[in-house]
């Protein structure tokens, strides 16, 4: 979606210019002012590595800190606002990085947390550093959440111990998750988890993918990857949208997914309910909010908000048949980040990027 204004921009810039030549001032064009993606930095190289001082955040467990350090052989120096002295490469695991940072001298970021557009928005990012993530068993118990508020919403669990508070007895019906369908936006390690999850319940999957990663343009076919029934382009899914029972959002902040649930989705909806277990800005609150007073949107219960924490004067906590769960249904352990470093560090003193490796031109 940004792709065209980039391409826009870069065709005005050169009108008159003659195709594939330098511009003037003798520079030639970057892939990123021609709008075609720019390839990711290869892995440190061993010697740069080697090198390089381990920086960690105050807020890791010393536990953790120690098992970084037999990691990679080094003692680990505290992650502050000020570059220790000398011009030696930069290692840094923690969760946010200082402007200070944001140097040639930063070799490698390993982020604590599995989102880092926090990271990516604090500033810009330099351009030869690696960042990877931190996922681990996350995708596990993402998957548990969602499900978990599927079969609590199909037991009428809500109902149920709102009757018991009040001494009353009355049946309820019940509903089988098995045979409907759910809609869930990403396909990468933690949509993929829920949706294996959900399928081995059951339930008809069907992935939604912003972009092409599993094969060619929305209209043809695809590899439907594990976990998933069907596969579609997000640019194909009103059509799903009327059918799903529910909308599962994984969906990463970038600028392509900021208010991606907005007044046009909710609109394709039909007594849904809305999951959101991805990031908060990227959701429209105020288009929920019309679709839940309108009966569109049956339920949404939403672990992440645009501004967190909400302050107890927030109007989400307002929101009709909605609950908020604060930010809690994936939360990395000290053994998710220790694993996933361990991984991350095995494949870069191999030469090979990282699986967990962010590219930093998509945001994920």
């Amino acid at each position: 979606m940004s792709g065209s204004s980039g391409a826009a921009d870069a065709v005005s810039a050169g009108a008159g210019q003659v195709p594939g030549a330098p511009p003037v001032g003798g520079q030639p064009p970057s892939l990123l002012a021609c709008g075609l993606p720019v390839p990711p930095p290869p892995p440190p190289a061993p010697d740069a590595l080697a090198q390089a001082r381990l920086l960690v955040a105050h807020s890791l467990n010393p536990d953790l800190v120690r098992e970084l350090e037999r990691i990679t052989g080094r003692r680990a120096e505290p992650l502050t606002d000020v570059p220790p002295p000398s011009d030696a490469p930069l290692l840094c695991v923690g969760d946010a990085l200082p402007d200070a940072l944001r140097t040639d001298r930063l070799l490698w970021f390993h982020s604590v947390n599995a989102g880092t557009d926090p990271l990516l928005a604090g500033g810009p990012w330099p351009a030869p550093a690696l960042l990877t993530r931190t996922v681990g068993r996350m995708g596990e118990r993402i998957a548990q959440y969602v499900l978990g508020w599927m079969l609590a919403e199909a037991q009428s669990v809500t109902e149920f111990t709102e009757q018991h508070a009040r001494a009353h007895w009355e049946r309820l019906p019940s509903e089988l998750v098995a045979g409907q369908t759910a809609l869930v936006y990403g396909t990468g390690r933690i949509g993929a988890a829920v949706g294996r999850l959900l399928a081995a319940c059951g339930v008809r999957t069907v992935g939604v993918s912003r972009t092409t990663r599993y094969g060619p343009a929305p209209g043809t076919d695809r590899a439907v990857p594990p976990g998933f029934d069907r596969l579609i382009g997000a640019a194909e899914d009103t059509a799903v949208l009327g059918e799903a029972r529910w909308v599962i959002s994984t969906l990463p902040l970038t600028a392509a997914t900021a208010g991606f649930f907005g007044a046009e989705r909710f609109a394709a909806v039909r007594g849904t309910t809305f999951v959101n277990v991805g990031r908060g800005a990227t959701v429209d609150l105020g288009a929920l909010e019309t679709a839940l007073r309108d009966g569109r949107v049956r339920r949404a219960v939403l672990d992440v908000l645009p501004a967190e924490p909400a302050a107890p004067e927030d109007p989400v906590w307002q929101l009709p048949r909605t609950v908020v769960t604060s930010h809690s249904a994936g939360i990395t352990t000290d053994e998710d980040i220790a694993v996933d470093f361990a991984a991350c560090w095995k494949d870069v003193t191999t030469g090979r990027r990282p699986g967990l490796a962010v590219d930093t031109g998509r945001g994920y």
